[in-house]
């Protein structure tokens, strides 16, 4: 657990990928194996289900600090961060802490079984034997909170140079919804059958944003274009007779979409296709906010499966006859799904568009909101499929996005490097003469800007509900958004997807706001 800590504070210290990288890689070379495979699951995002309360927490805190529950409520309001503000407040140790990684990560499982005062005479009983710094890890591992600046892709390249292993095998082999208590670190990386799963996805391939103009990516014919659409990236899998259905997020979400069970009725064996889950009636495709309402869900009602029926919109086969096919051009591949399209009502191509010049493809993307897609997808034509997100190949052109002008209503502190700025905001439209909450964003202003917001909030607070503070409704910002749709969830009946300040509009004033009228008048 010191090894994991010192990994923690390296990766959380520098921006370098070099660096990170390098540490990465020697931690995983003198590491423990069951220390490793918990390493991994934890920067692989796979967290622990929390077992103990935040107030449970916090008043196990407050106790061992001699403090009252309103000073210890205080203080957590100026740091921002329980995980940190519980590691401020309790006693100074020696450290006498001695256990590893697994055996921590053993125990909080163990926790979810035992009563709340063998929790409570367990998590002081650590707390005691921890410096400030392991306390702050052990914290944020018990809250449930645990993340540092270092990406997936990071982690495999970590794993690659410590192991040998080449990247991509890394990637292929860590998909999936494996636990670290349930699989060991040499089974899951080093083996030679790691690939033999039956239901394992391959590693997805991801766009690049295109940031000029397609001129730049030279000839049109070198191209293949097709609409982008806004549903769920998943993958598709029918291996010896029985059918998965991945997400991006690598979960499992077969049992979600019982109308594409019987794909594998249809489909030839032993094929896996790249798509996009998609609500879908009609003979078009339903907002993302209709999705969004079966995401979340295990049990689909048959009311749902009439409203909101999915489709799998099929544009890419990544293995044939039991064959991995990635390294072939996707001219090639897209061949493959010419041979299943109208094999099922479910099952949708995306078909090439047809194009000429590059100004003939502007003229269709500016119709892709009238077919329900969010812009276009570039692809050239000898692309083969690559292992996560790589420039030059592959592009998404999206269309512009929309913009509002809104007044900052509520602010929040952020978390980790932000825990003592006002960085979360809620913003309000105008609904005749009263301000309508209807989105919250904390991205998007520079550094110097967060400050001064940060000052503006702390001499215009009203109201405190918590860590949130009420601000006089005085500072007017842009917000960008994707997309838009009807919400019966939200108090202003709008919900937006992506939004983000796109600059602060110094030049406005609250007043010149835009009003909910105009919000509206922005759904498709």
């Amino acid at each position: 657990m010191k090894d994991f800590c010192e990994l923690y504070y390296r990766l959380d210290s520098t921006n370098s990928t070099t660096e990170k990288v390098l540490s990465l890689s020697k931690y995983f070379d003198c590491a423990a194996a069951e220390d490793k495979i918990h390493t991994l699951a934890l920067l692989s995002g796979r967290k622990p289900k929390r077992s103990i309360g935040t107030n449970q927490l916090k008043e196990w805190a407050a106790e061992l600090a001699g403090i009252s529950s309103w000073l210890f409520d205080e203080c957590y309001d100026v740091v921002g961060d329980l995980a940190e503000t519980i590691a401020l407040l309790l006693p100074n140790s020696d450290s006498k802490f001695e256990a590893s990684l697994n055996e921590i990560m053993v125990l909080l499982e163990s926790l979810r079984r035992k009563s709340d005062d063998e929790k409570k005479t367990t998590i002081c009983t650590l707390w005691l034997t921890m410096n400030s710094s392991e306390r702050f890890v052990f914290n944020k591992l018990i809250t449930g909170g645990f993340r540092v600046g270092v990406s997936q892709k990071l982690v495999v390249k970590a794993i690659s140079k410590s192991t040998g292993i080449h990247e991509d095998n890394i990637s292929h082999r860590i998909m999936g919804n494996w636990e670290a208590a349930h699989v060991s670190f040499d089974d899951l990386i080093l083996s030679e059958n790691v690939n033999d799963s039956l239901s394992k996805p391959y590693p997805f391939y991801l766009a690049y944003a295109l940031e000029d103009e397609p001129q730049n990516l030279g000839h049109p014919k070198d191209w293949i274009a097709e609409y982008k659409w806004d549903g769920i990236r998943g993958q598709l899998i029918f291996r010896r007779g029985e059918l998965f259905l991945w997400s991006r997020g690598e979960e499992l979400v077969t049992e979600k979409y019982p109308e594409l069970h019987s794909l594998k009725y249809v489909l030839p064996d032993n094929i896996v296709i790249d798509a996009e889950i998609l609500a879908y009636r009609d003979n078009k495709p339903l907002p993302f906010q209709s999705l969004q309402k079966r995401i979340g869900r295990i049990n689909v009602s048959k009311k749902m499966l009439l409203d909101i029926p999915v489709v799998l919109m099929a544009y890419d086969v990544l293995e044939r006859n039991g064959e991995d096919i990635r390294n072939q051009p996707i001219e090639s591949r897209k061949k493959f799904l010419n041979q299943i399209s109208g094999l099922h009502p479910n099952l949708l191509i995306s078909e090439p568009l047809a194009f000429k010049t590059w100004e003939e493809l502007k003229e269709i993307r500016l119709n892709a909101p009238q077919i329900g897609s969010e812009g276009l997808m570039l692809k050239h034509k000898h692309s083969i499929y690559e292992t996560g997100r790589k420039r030059g190949n592959w592009w998404k052109w999206k269309m512009d996005a929309r913009t509002v002008d809104a007044v900052m209503i509520y602010a929040q502190k952020g978390h980790g490097r932000r825990a003592n700025l006002y960085t979360d905001f809620t913003f309000a439209v105008w609904d005749g003469d009263r301000l309508v909450p209807f989105t919250k964003a904390y991205s998007g202003l520079t550094d110097s800007e967060l400050k001064e917001v940060d000052d503006f909030v702390k001499v215009n607070t009203i109201e405190k509900f918590g860590p949130v503070r009420s601000v006089n409704p005085e500072l007017v910002f842009e917000i960008a958004f994707e997309g838009i749709g009807l919400s019966p969830r939200h108090k202003s009946g709008v919900a937006l997807r992506f939004p983000r300040i796109s600059r602060w509009r110094k030049d406005k004033k609250p007043q010149e706001a835009d009003s909910l009228e105009t919000l509206k008048s922005l759904i498709p």
